[in-house]
């Protein structure tokens, strides 16, 4: 039976993460079932993340988003976030939140890096969640999405 991945973007993204979520779907190889709905802004996310996991019936659900550089983008991002938050209690089920602020970018080139990279490989941490494979092999090892991993701070210190 396929996975059932949700997927809700926005229109006011300056660039298209759903590009990255298909590649890494397609690069897993697994059977997977998308379904995708895109609304306007980051505070739209919560519900329609909801409905995929309740009307869709999806397993998972990826929330991508693009809060803006001004001080009440950043208010709105953290609402969105309780209101995503508030939606996986509600549902039981996991909704992973793709944002990639629209200033942590150094320029463009670096921005549509790190919202590719932080797609692709949340992606990737939503089929295994969702096929029920452990993450755990990966605990404290700095891992991040978006940008190049921090490491350990366990080897840096040269500890077990």
């Amino acid at each position: 039976m396929p996975i059932k991945i949700g997927v809700a973007d926005t229109t006011f993204a300056v660039i298209d993460m759903f590009a990255s979520v298909e590649k890494a779907i397609n690069d897993a190889q697994e059977k997977v079932v998308v379904t995708r709905v895109t609304v306007p802004g980051i505070k739209d996310l919560p519900v329609a993340c909801l409905k995929l996991l309740k009307t869709c019936e999806c397993d998972i659900v990826i929330a991508l988003g693009m809060p803006g550089k001004e001080v009440i983008d950043k208010q709105c991002a953290h609402e969105a976030s309780i209101g995503i938050q508030h939606a996986m209690l509600l549902a039981e089920k996991h909704i992973l939140e793709v944002f990639v602020h629209m200033d942590e970018g150094k320029d463009a080139k670096d921005l549509i890096s790190i919202a590719k990279n932080r797609a692709y490989k949340h992606t990737l941490n939503a089929l295994a969640l969702a096929t029920g494979k452990s993450l755990s092999r990966n605990a404290g090892k700095g891992i991040r999405q978006g940008r190049q991993d921090v490491g350990s701070i366990d080897k840096k210190e040269g500890k077990r």
